[in-house]
């Protein structure tokens, strides 16, 4: 067995691939927001024990490779995720000042897909991420002679 991680009376491996959007896939993640939102996501994975494999925040999305323990469903750890992510973000990052409520900073959805024998794959995946968008962006901008 691999890299299998156990607890009392399981032994487990849950690794899954997600990707979460901002509300209305704004391009608001760079500079100092992109750090922070990344920083955020790390301390969050740490309180509850999810393991932040790999991950790579986009203009307009972030992906992650998440080690999950299997005593969370990976909806409840998204969901305690997004959260608690969109409540520090605007409170220490957009400086949002007085009550949150009816604020916004995910979509409602997420994408996620269980990891298998694929996790080296996936993980270059997420680290060439810009790449493959700069490539796409390009071939869009060439033109038939």
């Amino acid at each position: 067995m691999k890299d299998w991680q156990s607890q009392a009376h399981v032994k487990w491996e849950c690794k899954y691939h997600v990707v979460i959007l901002p509300k209305y896939r704004r391009k608001v993640l760079y500079g100092r927001v992109r750090r922070g939102v990344g920083r955020i996501l790390r301390d969050l994975c740490r309180q509850k024990g999810i393991e932040l494999v790999e991950g790579k925040a986009m203009a307009d999305h972030i992906h992650m490779l998440l080690s999950v323990p299997p005593k969370y469903s990976i909806a409840m750890a998204l969901g305690y995720l997004k959260g608690k992510s969109a409540i520090r973000v605007h409170r220490e990052l957009l400086k949002t000042k007085g009550t949150l409520f009816g604020r916004k900073f995910w979509v409602r959805g997420y994408c996620v897909s269980t990891v298998g024998l694929d996790e080296h794959r996936i993980r270059q995946y997420i680290r060439d991420q810009e790449k493959l968008q700069q490539g796409e962006e390009q071939g869009e901008l060439e033109f038939d002679q």
